[in-house]
């Protein structure tokens, strides 16, 4: 089995930038660290999120990014990219969407964190790099990075070894979660699964019971309106 690796970690605190003429606040800056922090049931010390609604939080409390993916970011932005580039918390290797599942376990240091949902990439990642449709190109690719929860706090190094500790016996890919989120999105049997998964984030979860069979919805291509 390939060994699964912590490469890189990095956090940030909100700033002000500007963005298509607009003040915007964001934590979308990460900056690498060379000392181990501890990681609680929210954040990583020295990290925070501008947009609490849809950043942050106990399901999304660590942002992660596949070390794989950046030569092809840097073919395609043609620009050398430093770790945190896509405002992960850690870069990781051989821990890529298609082998990783929604409720797998992993030790990450002292900490024990648990796979929640793929990351839904969003404008400030756009202006971030200056590139509009990135965030589009992210999602076309499936390159999205995921999120963890923390089951136990404790303290991460910048570097190391991750452990899986449990596989979810489920088996649902990241990959496939993203495929129906945004390709096929009238797979009603893989929409029961999913919603069937109690390890998925809730946000992910309300979502994709708005485009249930079994939901009180009007619309089945997830435009849902109240009876």
């Amino acid at each position: 089995m390939p060994k699964l690796r912590l490469v890189s970690l990095q956090v940030g605190k909100p700033k002000t930038v500007i963005y298509q003429g607009k003040d915007i606040q964001t934590g979308i800056d990460k900056a690498a660290v060379t000392v181990p922090l501890f990681l609680s049931t929210v954040n990583f010390e020295g990290d925070a999120q501008a947009d609490l609604v849809n950043h942050g939080g106990p399901d999304k409390a660590v942002n992660a990014y596949c070390a794989e993916h950046y030569p092809y970011w840097e073919r395609e932005l043609q620009r050398q990219l430093a770790r945190g580039a896509f405002g992960e918390n850690v870069t990781l290797e051989q821990m890529t969407e298609d082998t990783v599942c929604i409720g797998d376990i992993f030790r990450l240091g002292e900490a024990v964190v648990q796979v929640s949902q793929p990351r839904q990439p969003c404008y400030k990642l756009a202006g971030k790099h200056n590139v509009p449709d990135l965030p589009l190109k992210v999602q076309q690719t499936g390159f999205t990075g995921y999120y963890f929860r923390v089951l136990e706090p404790g303290l991460v190094p910048p570097q190391g070894d991750i452990r899986l500790l449990e596989r979810h016996p489920a088996g649902i890919t990241i990959a496939f979660a993203n495929r129906i989120k945004y390709v096929d999105k009238r797979n009603r049997a893989a929409i029961e699964r999913l919603l069937g998964l109690k390890e998925l984030a809730a946000s992910w979860r309300d979502s994709f019971a708005r485009s249930s069979p079994n939901s009180k919805c009007e619309r089945w291509d997830g435009a849902c309106r109240s009876n």
